[in-house]
């Protein structure tokens, strides 16, 4: 565990997330090296196998469609046979020859014995019509020497008179070898055999194709000496892929966590510019936006304490200072003095239930209560209370209306809304001292304006202006009545009721605050 800059407890990683990033790049190209060996060396011959025999199935179904739709189709079969390197050899029931195209080196499947031929036509049509005979050159060489064996003993022990009743002349042991080791090739060599028997027309035709699947050994060979090459370059690619990739993944997010130490020991000036990848582009565009914010929210905050301790020292310098002279001096214990002291009291008493307001509303712990009641007479009490302000001071408050307007609120809040929305107008209206309201009602909604004559609301701090720390020292003075802090209670009790506000201004032409309310949300509700 470790502390941050700005003392917070930090938990150190196992590994950082270059060295994981790093490892976990290395391990892939190396499972991905384990799969390539694994599936080129162990499973070549069985995928090859799986291959060569799904390729000789399709030309045999190729063989078939040809038989059944042309009477003469030997140049197609030549064609298919030598692309694919088969022996295809076409007979009728009885092994007669009709088509024969051998591209197989050494093949003779025209030259097969009859017993062999018996063999295989008698296997496809036990087996439904079809047969698939896999052998090895020695392993069919065994069989036909046995079968050969017992027919030549049958021949030797025939009587003379009933010699020549064996279907074929049996050759020498030592022929028959080399014609079969002629024909099926040497032992290492392992074929297949697909006999098919199909109707054409009236009469039976067998279909045989021979395929030679050859010997993978001396492939695997080469490819094991290939990969052995090729595992090692990848390794080294990888590794210096990986570096490399690391590095520039934990750049950016090192440099962006340096960054977000010195934000949080209150460093708002950082600046995070990692544009490296997407996300980590979007992450350093937040933290400049939240570093912005809270560099903003920081200055409002200093600013409002500056300007609250400001307004709590001055009714607090004047009510010490007239309490004193009324001590001091004979003749000065007044009304007029005594009202200074009250008045100054109620400003500062003011300016502490509003903290406590927002502190309130922000906390959510305030509820509002809203009943029918007349707001244009409302407006006209506010109004009231800035009469000493229109005879002494010279201040003139139109309030512009048409009807009388009841609505559905809490009477008290919205009260304080209008409060503090007039008097923040007085407060900042030009030299011509005039603030105007303004009711007006579209359908069912009501819309309150207040507009001052003053400097207006600069356009970037419009989105500010109801934060509860903004203040616009530019042209911040005392309240004449209350305490400066009354927009961002505006917003939270509009908030509470569900309101649209807003304000718009241009600059030396002062600004109009305003809100929308509905009027009587039940009508809505049966609409």
């Amino acid at each position: 565990m470790k502390r941050n800059p700005g003392g917070i407890l930090l938990r150190n990683n196992r590994i950082s997330i270059k060295w994981k990033t790093f490892s976990i790049f290395l391990i892939f190209t190396i499972v991905l090296l384990g799969v390539l060996w694994f599936f080129q060396i162990v499973y070549l011959d069985d995928f090859y196998k799986i291959i060569k025999r799904q390729e000789t199935e399709a030309v045999l179904n190729h063989v078939e469609s040809l038989i059944c739709d042309s009477d003469d189709c030997s140049d197609d079969i030549e064609k298919i046979a030598a692309n694919h390197n088969l022996g295809i050899y076409i007979t009728d029931e009885e092994g007669n020859s009709i088509y024969n195209a051998e591209y197989i080196y050494n093949s003779q499947m025209s030259s097969i014995p009859p017993f062999l031929f018996e063999i295989f036509y008698d296997e496809a049509v036990a087996n439904g019509g079809e047969a698939v005979i896999e052998y090895k050159g020695g392993e069919m060489q065994n069989k036909v020497r046995e079968v050969l064996d017992s027919l030549m003993a049958v021949q030797e022990a025939a009587e003379p008179e009933h010699e020549g009743k064996i279907a074929y002349t049996i050759p020498p042991k030592r022929e028959n070898e080399g014609q079969f080791r002629q024909n099926i090739g040497d032992d290492m060599a392992e074929s297949v055999i697909y006999v098919r028997v199909i109707d054409v027309g009236n009469t039976k035709n067998v279909i045989m194709i021979n395929s030679v699947l050859t010997p993978v050994n001396a492939t695997v060979d080469t490819l094991k000496a290939e990969l052995k090459y090729i595992s090692f370059i990848i390794i080294v690619i990888a590794f210096i892929l990986a570096v490399g990739l690391s590095r520039s993944i934990s750049k950016s997010i090192i440099k962006i966590n340096d960054g977000a130490k010195k934000l949080a020991s209150g460093d708002y000036s950082v600046k995070f510019s990692s544009h490296d990848y997407m996300e980590v582009s979007e992450l350093s565009d937040t933290l400049n936006y939240a570093a912005s914010e809270l560099g903003k929210a920081d200055s409002f905050q200093k600013e409002l304490i500056a300007n609250v301790s400001h307004d709590l020292r001055t009714p607090l310098t004047m009510i010490k200072g007239y309490a004193e002279v009324m001590r001091d001096i004979p003749g000065e214990n007044t009304p007029e003095n005594v009202q200074v002291i009250i008045d100054e009291t109620e400003r500062l008493s003011g300016l502490v239930n509003d903290m406590l307001d927002i502190s309130k509303l922000k906390a959510g712990t305030i509820t509002i209560q809203p009943e029918e009641y007349n707001i244009t007479e409302s407006i006209r009490h506010v109004l009231e209370r800035y009469n000493k302000l229109r005879e002494v001071d010279g201040y003139t408050i139109d309030f512009i209306y048409d009807d009388e307007v009841i609505v559905y609120a809490d009477e008290q809040k919205m009260y304080q809304v209008l409060y503090n929305l007039i008097n923040n107008a007085i407060n900042y209206t030009g030299d011509d001292k005039k603030v105007t309201v303004t009711q007006k009602v579209l359908d069912n909604i009501l819309r309150i304006e207040v507009k001052d004559t003053g400097q207006g609301v600069k356009q970037e701090d419009i989105p500010y202006v109801w934060d509860r720390y903004y203040k616009d020292s530019s042209t911040h003075k005392r309240a004449i009545q209350g305490t400066g802090l009354g927009l961002s209670i505006v917003k939270n009790v509009l908030e509470l009721h569900g309101a649209k506000y807003g304000v718009f201004s241009t600059t030396g032409q002062g600004a109009t605050f305003w809100f929308e309310i509905v009027i009587n949300p039940f009508d809505e509700d049966e609409e």
